[in-house]
């Protein structure tokens, strides 16, 4: 491989503000933030919107639409053509 090309790959502390929920991996993505992690050691904090302790499809909270009634509902009150 070729010397200084790549971005540089190190631990990150990645934060869910909406669950208050934070992991530590390994990212190419930094920061500017840094915050002390449970080892004592201090990283950069990247705040994401959404992860999978808040999103609905991992919870479980998601909406299932039932689209087999919302055709039969749409046949009854425009009826059928043909």
């Amino acid at each position: 491989m070729r010397e200084a090309i790549h971005p540089s790959y190190g631990p990150v502390v990645f934060r869910d503000r909406a669950a208050d929920y934070a992991f530590l991996t390994r990212s190419t993505m930094t920061s500017e933030k840094t915050i002390e992690w449970e080892d004592g050691h201090t990283y950069p904090v990247v705040d994401v919107e959404i992860s999978d302790v808040s999103h609905p499809f991992y919870t479980g909270t998601a909406r299932v639409l039932d689209t087999a009634g919302r055709v039969e509902r749409f046949e009854r009150r425009y009826g059928k053509k043909g």
